[in-house]
This record gives C-alpha cells, sequence and structure tokens, in this order.
C-alpha cells in the first residue's frame, strides 16, 4: 500500500502549499437594491452567506438606496454594477432612452395585486363599480387597475383614484377607499392579518394582465459582456436552490446578523414568496417580454415595442 501512503502525503503537501499561498483576489460588485433589505432579496443574502458569491471569485457589496427611483439611473451611468428593478418600469425607463439591460430575474411572477377587505362587499372585481381605490403611483398602477376593469366591463371611469402615497393599507382601515392598487401580496396582505383585518386579493395576472417578471436584475448596456455577471448569476442560482430545499436553514442566514430583519412580518413574507424566486435566474422568455410590452404600449405607458433583444438578455 506504498502508492496509497504517497498520495496522502502528496494531498498534505498540497494542502500545505495552498494553505501558505495568499488568497486569490475577488472581483467586487455592487448591487443596489430596488428597496430596503426584505425577504424579496433572500436569495442574494442566502448566496452571501454560504459563499457562494466568495466561490465564483466575488466580493459582493449589496446596498439599499436612499431613493428607490435611484438604481437603474446608477447602473446606467455606471456608478453600480447591478441593480434590481422591475419588468415594467424597465420598458418605461428603455422607451425613455435609458441604456439598461435586463440580464436575470429574481422574482419571477408579479406581485402587485388589487386588494379589499375580506369581510367587505367586494367579491369581485364588478363589486368595484363606484367605489374608491387607493394607489401610491400612477401610470402602470393605473393601466393594471384599467385591464382588470375591462376584463369585468368597466373603466377607470367607473371607480374613483384616489392617491394615498405609501398608506395602502392604514387608508382601506380607515374606510378612505374600499380598495387599493399596489399592495404586494406577499407584504400587504400578511400586515392586514396581522393587525387582524383580513384581506380578499385579486392578481393582475388572473384579470386581463399579460404575467410578468416582478424584480429583474439590470445593468448598462455596455456592461452586458462583463463575465462577472454570469458568475454573480451562477450564486444567485445556488442561493435560490438552498431557500427552496432549506427555507428555516435559509431564513436563519438571511436573518444572521441582522436581527432587525427577524419581524413577524418578514417571517410570514418570507414562507409567501419562496414560490415566486426565479429558479433559473438567467432565462428569458422573449415572448412573454414581447406582449408584456405590447400591453403597455397599448394602455399608452410606451412608445414603442423595440427588439426584446436590445433590452432583455439571456446571459451565457
Amino acid at each position: 500500500m506504498r502508492w496509497m501512503r504517497a498520495m496522502a502525503m502528496a494531498a498534505a503537501m498540497t494542502v500545505s502549499i495552498a494553505g501558505a499561498l495568499p488568497a486569490l483576489a475577488q472581483d467586487k460588485m455592487t448591487v443596489l437594491l430596488d428597496w430596503f433589505v426584505n425577504p424579496d432579496h433572500g436569495p442574494l443574502y442566502v448566496a452571501q452567506e454560504k459563499g457562494y458569491f466568495r466561490e465564483e471569485g466575488l466580493a459582493v457589496e449589496m446596498i439599499a438606496p436612499a431613493d428607490p427611483n435611484d438604481p437603474p439611473r446608477l447602473v446606467a451611468a455606471g456608478r453600480g454594477d447591478i441593480a434590481i428593478s422591475y419588468q415594467p418600469q424597465l420598458h418605461l425607463q428603455v422607451d425613455a432612452g435609458l441604456p439598461v439591460v435586463r440580464v436575470g430575474t429574481l422574482v419571477a411572477t408579479p406581485l402587485n395585486t388589487v386588494i379589499v377587505l375580506k369581510d367587505g362587499p367586494i367579491k369581485s372585481i364588478k363589486d368595484l363599480k363606484g367605489k374608491k381605490v387607493g394607489f401610491s403611483v400612477g401610470g402602470f398602477e393605473d393601466a393594471l387597475l384599467g385591464a382588470m376593469l375591462e376584463k369585468h366591463g368597466l373603466t377607470l371611469q367607473d371607480v374613483t383614484l384616489i392617491n394615498v402615497n405609501f398608506s395602502l393599507s392604514p387608508a382601506l382601515f380607515a374606510g378612505q377607499v374600499d380598495a387599493i392598487v399596489g399592495g404586494y401580496r406577499n407584504f400587504e396582505l400578511n400586515q392586514m392579518a396581522i393587525e387582524k383585518k383580513e384581506g380578499r386579493a385579486f392578481f393582475p395576472e388572473e384579470e386581463g394582465v399579460p404575467p410578468y417578471d416582478e424584480l429583474v436584475f439590470i445593468t448598462a448596456r455596455n456592461k452586458v459582456n462583463d463575465p462577472r455577471i454570469g458568475r454573480f448569476l451562477n450564486a444567485v442560482e445556488r442561493g435560490t436552490q438552498f431557500l427552496i430545499n432549506h427555507p428555516d436553514e435559509a431564513w436563519g442566514l438571511f436573518i444572521k446578523g441582522r436581527k432587525d430583519l427577524d419581524t413577524e412580518l418578514n417571517r410570514r413574507a418570507w414562507k409567501d414568496t419562496i414560490a415566486r424566486f426565479a429558479h433559473s435566474p438567467r432565462a428569458l422568455d422573449n415572448a412573454r417580454y414581447d406582449r408584456f410590452a405590447q400591453f403597455l404600449k397599448a394602455r399608452g405607458l410606451i412608445k414603442t415595442t423595440p427588439d426584446v433583444a436590445t433590452y432583455a438578455v439571456e446571459v451565457k
């Protein structure tokens, strides 16, 4: 068995030499989040804590924005490598001339909803006729609500829109409005349940709105071929797989060193978000993106529908 001893000695020497070598330099990468840290970002923080970014040779810094509108503009200007944004916003930004491109998907289904009180009189979208609907941001939310109403023979003229800023649930609780548009199914519904005021959600993708990706990874057009992006997506995919397979352990990684995230709302949202994550962040459905662009153009939100390849790619 002399050969086995020789192999063992060689392996030991290799480990010893490797241990003496300095660690390889990692490529720095800045990721601008769309909002403050929350369960929507789970795969990234799991990838960070599990060392998946490090294994891809990346040192990733994730930054929450002071203004949620800033990340796309910042990456377009080269002041960040990747930003998390929204597919609907992507179309509007590209139409306005912002040089950004979708390179991956984080949340592959809509999260947006129309929400009413579960024990209230509104049981379907058609019951919104003559009612007051609260919203935070005009434009896309108007288009979304309009399409949902039209499926039931109504129009935006059949409801009264009230800007409640970002006080969606409070406005509903106070009776200021009869419904809200723009509440996320993984957050607002859970917040309402915690406050003992159950909500009923109507899902846009079931009510006449083409399905879309809620959260996407974007970069500047001139960075599309940056090799770091593919490595980043490799790590995110591994983080997603681990999160799906081990949700409780992944939750522990998510809140590790971030105890302020360990709230009842986040715990509930975590469970409701798992099924929404893109299993293959790279994957791109060109027809789906084009269909959604056609929807936005028909609603007057964008002027043209350029070839999908000009604003969304599948990174190799």
